[in-house]
């Protein structure tokens, strides 16, 4: 039997790593600053010492039911220190055609939304908002990597700003997969 072991003598690509790790556990969500809904800068460090549940959202999506599930859940827990913000997204076939005024209008006449909604990004591709870059890919946020498969996939984040988890779009914030998250996370 022949074996060979690799050995790198290079101190510099292991500190590298080291840098990487360190800069990714640094950052949080309270790192962005983003345009609401309206067009007002937020930064997101207004929701400190919160878990906020982060969603990407489409008007024109077979999901777009769940809204009206996310609008209660917001409802029922925003008294215990939680808050949904929403982001529209038109990355997957269109399904956000709508400007942010008549997303807005929608959401509310619709499905009576009244958690924090913002300006429409990109989720996903080359044009995807660095908020997003952070939520999905694990140099940035140094726990997972979690591309957005969909409309409606929720990012849980900790009270420290920080990436908890990322929930497939088809479970709903009913589904005991995320209820259990938010309930440890309540602890």
């Amino acid at each position: 039997m022949l074996m060979f072991t690799a050995v790198s003598c290079d101190a510099r690509s292991s500190n590298a790593s080291a840098s990487m790790a360190q800069a990714a556990s640094n950052k949080s969500i309270y790192d962005f600053t983003m345009k609401d809904i309206d067009g007002k800068m937020v930064p997101l460090s207004a929701y400190k010492g919160k878990i906020v549940v982060i969603v990407n959202t489409a008007s024109q999506c077979g999901l777009t039911g769940q809204l009206s599930e996310i609008e209660s859940f917001y409802k029922k827990y925003k008294d215990k220190g939680i808050v949904v913000l929403g982001f529209p997204a038109n990355d997957f076939l269109g399904q956000e055609p709508l400007n942010d005024a008549e997303i807005k209008s929608f959401c509310s006449k619709n499905y009576g939304v009244t958690f924090p909604m913002f300006s429409k990004i990109s989720v996903k591709g080359k044009d995807m908002h660095p908020l997003y870059q952070y939520l999905t890919e694990m140099d940035e946020n140094g726990v997972m990597d979690a591309p957005v498969k969909w409309n409606f996939q929720k990012f849980i984040i900790g009270k420290d700003g920080k990436l908890v988890n990322s929930v497939n779009p088809r479970t709903t914030v009913n589904d005991v997969e995320f209820t259990q998250i938010i309930d440890d996370l309540l602890k």
